[in-house]
């Protein structure tokens, strides 16, 4: 990966960007003949550099494939003998849906039970989002989280519930602007009818 830094000198802001500036240059190439086949004019003055934006866009948007979510868990794995739910509410998820590759967002419900090790609370939500930046669809986003909480903590139980809004559903097909979908998905000491409820509850709460 490789890094730019772009700065604006009559405002004193700056940014940094992490793309793989090889890979910038031939998906920029295929946008250019993207929008021609659109029907748009490339060489007109907003479209001149909108293949390379779009190149860096879809690298950041993708940049999941770049991350190990089990890595990230167990670089803030901590010996603890606490065995009651720990949850991380409301983590904010911006995906691609793999079908139309349009975008779906919405938010994210997680908790687990520890056994005998806890992990950084920060790292669960980097573990969604390292799952979540990828081309997905939200049942496998759903298990995918859950089944690496439990791999890497091996804890007592996990559960994950994810809300989202689709594109796919709002913008084209179907047109309805309202829809949400809802998955879960549950390991060990969730899938008991009273583990789950509190845990549901929990979630429902508006503790603050």
């Amino acid at each position: 990966m490789k890094f730019s830094l772009n700065s604006k000198d009559n405002n004193g802001y700056s940014k940094v960007e992490m793309y793989n500036e090889s890979n910038v240059l031939k998906m920029a190439e295929h946008y250019r003949q993207i929008l021609k086949l659109l029907g748009e004019d490339v060489e007109r003055e907003g479209l001149l550099q909108s293949p390379v934006r779009i190149a860096k866009s879809m690298q950041f948007l993708t940049q999941g494939y770049n991350m190990d979510p089990d890595e990230i868990l167990k670089s803030a794995l901590f010996k603890q003998d606490y065995r009651q739910m720990v949850i991380v509410k409301d983590i904010e998820i911006y995906s691609l849906c793999e079908h139309h590759m349009l975008p779906f967002v919405g938010k994210a419900y997680v908790a687990y039970i520890p056994n005998g090790y806890i992990t950084g609370l920060s790292k669960i939500a980097r573990v969604v989002e390292a799952y979540s930046r990828r081309l997905q669809v939200q049942e496998r986003l759903t298990t995918q989280i859950k089944e690496c909480i439990q791999n890497a903590l091996n804890p007592l139980g996990v559960a994950v519930v994810i809300e989202a809004k689709h594109m796919c559903m709002s913008m084209r097909g179907v047109e309805k602007q309202n829809s949400v979908t809802t998955t879960s998905d549950f390991t060990g000491a969730f899938q008991k009818e009273a583990t789950r409820q509190e845990f549901i509850r929990l979630i429902s709460s508006n503790l603050s």
